[in-house]
Parts: C-alpha cells; sequence; structure tokens
C-alpha cells in the first residue's frame, strides 16, 4: 500500500510516484538538515511523527537509516537512507591489477563473498576469451563453494530476521551452523570472509587433504538439522503471524522495481540465472528453483530454507565430481594469466611452493622476471567490456567490466541486488504497522556492504 500523501490522482500505478497529491503535503527526504524536516512538518505536526530508524538501530538489518512518518501506529510514508558504510571499492579497484581487484570486491557483500569475486572473475575472463580454458576442477571448486555460501547467507538472513522478532532461537542455531560452514571456508581458502579466491582464469589453490570428507560430514549433518527450523518455524502460528501478509510485493511491482532474488521468486515466478543463463556449469546440475505464491515476507522464508536443501544437493554433485579430479589442475595452463600458478600453503598457513622458489631464485632468472613482472605490473586484459550476472543470495549480482588494454581496470560498476531492492521498502511498509517494517527489511535481506560499496 502506499500513503495518500504519495498518490497520484491522475495514476492507478502504485509503483510510480508523482508529486501532484490528492490530500495532504509531500515530504522529499534527500538527506537534509534533520531541523529543516521537521520543521517542514508545520501544522500537520499534530497529526503525523517523522522517526528516524537508524542507522545505528539493532534492528534495521546494518547500517541503514529509515526515515518513517507515523500516524499512530501507521506507517503514512517510509524512506531509505544510504551511504554509511561506502567503502569507495569500484574506485580503488581502477588502481589495482586485475588480479587484485579481487581482493576489494569481495569485501563488499560481506556474507556472500564469493559471489563477488564470481562476477567480477567471470567479467575478466570473458574479455580474456578464456572461458573455455578454465579446468574443469576450477569451474566445480567455484560451484562448491558458492553454493557453501548460499547455504551461509541464507542461515544468517533467516538468524537476524528471528532476532529481530524476538525468536531468539532461531538466531542462536543459526549462527551455530553458519559457524560450520566458515570452519570449511577457512580449510579450503584459509579464511572465514573476504577470500579473494576466486582469480582470473581458476582458483587459488587445490583443495587441502581432507576437505571432501569434512564436506561429506557437514552435508551429512545438515541434513538432520536443516528439519529443526521448519519444525520449529513454518507452523507455528506466533512465527507465521509475524510474517504472513506482511512486506507484500506482487509480480508486477517486483518487474517495476527491478526486483531479483527470493523477493522476486515468492511471488510464485521461477527466475533463477543458475537456470535461466547458466554458468560455470550449472546446467549440468541437478536442483529445482524454489519458488513461493503468497507475496510476502513468509514465502520468502520458505524459499531461502528450501534453498539451502537445494544447495545441499548441488554440493554432495561437487563433492562426487571432485573424488574424481584428484590432482587435476585449477588454473588456466597459460603462464600469462595463472597467478599464482604454483601455490601451496604450508604448515604456517604461508608460502609459495618451495620447489617453485627454488627454481625462480636459483635456477632461472627468466622465470624470475616473469614471476617479478606478473606480480608487480599483472597482465593486460584486451580493450572492451562485458556483464556477467550470477545468482547471489539476494538476487542478480552482476560486474559492469571495463577495459582500455592496460593492466588495471578502467572501469568495474556492480550491480548489486541488496541495493535494487531496497527500493521495495517503500512499497512493502507504507500502510502497515511500524513494527511491520522490521519484518519487511528482513525478508529483502539487505546487506550495506553492497548496497553502499
Amino acid at each position: 500500500m502506499v500513503s495518500t500523501s504519495s498518490t497520484n490522482a491522475n495514476s492507478t500505478d502504485a509503483y510510480a510516484g508523482a508529486s501532484e497529491t490528492t490530500s495532504g503535503r509531500v515530504y522529499t527526504l534527500t538527506g537534509q538538515d534533520w531541523d529543516t524536516l521537521v520543521e517542514g512538518i508545520g501544522e500537520h505536526a499534530d497529526e503525523r511523527v517523522v522517526v528516524n530508524m537508524g542507522p545505528q538501530h539493532p534492528s534495521t538489518h546494518g547500517v541503514l537509516r529509515l526515515i518513517l512518518e507515523l500516524e499512530g501506529e501507521t506507517v503514512t510514508e517510509a524512506r531509505c537512507g544510504i551511504g554509511y558504510l561506502h567503502t569507495g571499492i569500484e574506485k580503488n579497484m581502477e588502481y589495482r591489477t586485475w588480479t587484485q581487484g579481487v581482493t576489494f570486491c569481495t569485501r563488499m557483500d560481506y556474507l556472500s563473498p564469493f559471489y563477488n569475486e564470481m562476477t567480477y572473475v567471470l567479467g575478466v575472463e570473458r574479455l580474456l576469451d578464456i572461458t573455455d580454458d578454465v579446468p574443469e576442477k576450477a569451474q566445480v571448486m567455484r560451484v562448491l563453494l558458492m553454493e557453501l555460501n548460499r547455504i551461509s547467507s541464507h542461515l544468517v538472513a533467516i538468524a537476524t530476521g528471528g532476532m529481530e522478532i524476538g525468536a531468539l532461537t532461531v538466531m542462536t542455531i543459526g549462527f551455530r551452523e553458519r559457524e560450520l560452514v566458515l570452519d570449511l571456508f577457512e580449510l579450503i581458502t584459509g579464511l572465514r570472509m573476504n577470500h579473494a579466491f576466486f582469480r582470473p582464469g581458476g582458483v587459488a589453490q587445490d583443495l587441502p587433504a581432507g576437505a571432501l570428507d569434512e564436506i561429506r560430514g557437514f552435508i551429512t549433518l545438515m541434513k538432520k538439522r536443516l528439519p529443526e527450523y521448519a519444525a520449529l518455524c513454518n507452523a507455528n502460528p506466533i512465527f507465521k503471524a509475524r510474517l504472513e501478509g506482511v512486506g507484500h510485493l506482487d509480480l508486477e511491482g517486483c518487474l517495476a522495481l527491478g526486483i531479483s532474488g527470493p523477493v522476486l521468486r515468492s511471488t510464485g515466478y521461477a527466475w533463477d540465472l543458475r537456470k535461466t543463463q547458466p554458468y560455470s556449469g550449472y546446467e549440468t546440475y541437478d536442483f529445482d528453483v524454489q519458488t513461493w505464491d503468497t507475496c510476502d515476507s513468509y514465502g520468502r522464508f520458505r524459499i531461502r530454507l528450501n534453498e539451502m536443501h537445494e544447495s545441499l544437493r548441488i554440493v554432495e554433485q561437487c563433492v562426487d565430481r571432485l573424488a574424481g579430479l584428484d590432482g587435476a589442475p585449477v588454473m588456466v595452463a597459460d603462464k600469462k594469466i595463472a597467478w599464482p600458478s604454483q601455490l601451496a600453503i604450508g604448515s604456517d598457513g604461508m608460502g609459495n611452493s618451495l620447489d617453485h622458489i627454488r627454481h625462480i631464485m636459483g635456477e632461472s632468472m627468466e622465470a624470475l622476471i616473469h614471476h617479478f613482472k606478473l606480480v608487480t605490473e599483472g597482465f593486460r586484459v584486451p580493450a572492451g567490456q562485458a556483464y556477467v550476472p550470477v545468482e547471489s543470495p539476494r538476487g542478480e549480482l552482476g560486474a559492469h567490466v571495463v577495459s582500455d588494454g592496460g593492466t588495471r581496470p578502467y572501469r568495474v560498476h556492480f550491480r548489486d541486488p541488496s541495493f535494487t531492492n531496497l527500493q521495495a521498502t517503500s512499497v512493502m511498509s507504507e500502510g502497515g504497522m511500524v513494527a511491520d517494517v522490521i519484518v519487511a527489511i528482513a525478508s529483502i535481506d539487505p546487506v550495506m556492504g553492497g548496497v553502499d560499496r
């Protein structure tokens, strides 16, 4: 619903704003001084109250500012204030080599770092024309890590959403399971977050010994624990009362606003880039796109719960494939691109391959020069531009990568789903209660690192 203060008398489109009103006054909130905003309410001060929720509020799902105009407990107008977590990542990437750029973009949506890396790396590989040269094992490892990342991200979405409405048990068990996924990330990449593990041409290193056994153990455990969420929430009358009918947004609204991910699929539309525009071999995996038909927060919760089951199916298939790829390469054969091409982590968690170091430091001056130039200058990428989107836990995430033929990106701009999906805040919240605003925001599951970048 929308408030009468923002409805065009000549329009029936609930998602198209206008300045003409049938009644009341219009307030445009663009980050102006708070005192000025309050003074602008004027004679309506006794009827409506402007509440500044956030950006340091425990229920705003991150560093998000919500400007709410209230009439009693009813929200008559809702606007988002963003920019409190701006880090300049896109601009900084212009001053780093193509490989170093991964270290920056992985930090945007910090709950799904592998997806940030994936869309950027796929764009670079398309410009290099090496998409088909990436080894099979690297492709399978990418899918494995992304699906594990989808599980960890959805666990946080469900856990924090439960915490914000008082379901603390959901929060504690959600973070309990997420720790298991982060342990796997640490085992495989050396880090729990911000991995910079996907590189143009493949991945940084092979799976360590025993990794597949650890992943199999995780799959077995999660198959037992995921049903706990269903038993705890699916038919819980209190939980359903807080979520059903809240944050309503139909298919027409999603398409008008460019909404994707679970919010779009909660309308019954099975749009998932892994199926509609496959990448990294997703067309060869057996899984189903999860949808719901309620267009509300409850449907988005059920979708995320079901998607974790589907991700486990994909992870199982990845493990089976990797078991038959022992010793296979994980980086393209082209030594002009592959970096680090011979990486082996030692017992101290650091270091390059000792054989490689002996070779470049004591046997081959040419190899030393090549290694030095590859690390300090990087490789050149042919001039052009590319956009390769991926299906992140929050929707379509894409990187528009532009090269001028140099060793650094000319421009990289990310289409982050959290930024786009936040447009739905007003439509989902206006006409509802203040308490329902938190539920609506939680159902969008925005990550402010991705919004502000």
